[in-house]
């Protein structure tokens, strides 16, 4: 498989792992506002926390960053998914303090609940 292919690929994963992720950081903060429960609240919660430990534990950049630079991924070209970048740049400053208010909330409200 060439460069190129493996490019493609890793971005492909990357893309789904990130819109993934995304979603379920807005399922924690959606259940946290709301107080929605359910099997895919727990699913979400799995999935941010391990995916907040793959973060910490890469230094906090993503893995599969450097992975897609190893295969030619450059800014001014296809990066590291098939989102632009523009969009892509402040993912963990965005997504962060999503996930911690979510869970801030959750806490609370089972606090709360006695």
């Amino acid at each position: 498989m060439t460069d190129s292919k493996r490019l493609t690929l890793v971005r492909a994963v990357h893309t789904v792992i990130y819109v993934v992720m995304a979603s379920a950081a807005l399922v924690v903060l959606a259940a946290g506002i709301t107080g929605a429960r359910g099997p895919w609240l727990w699913v979400a919660l799995g999935l941010t926390a391990i995916e907040s430990v793959v973060f910490a534990a890469c230094g906090f950049k993503c893995p599969l960053t450097a992975v897609a630079v190893k295969y030619g991924a450059t800014k001014d070209g296809p990066y590291d998914t098939f989102f632009p970048e523009r969009c892509t740049r402040h993912t963990f400053r965005v997504f962060g303090p999503v996930i911690v208010v979510g869970v801030v909330l959750l806490v609370a409200r089972w606090v709360l609940a006695g």
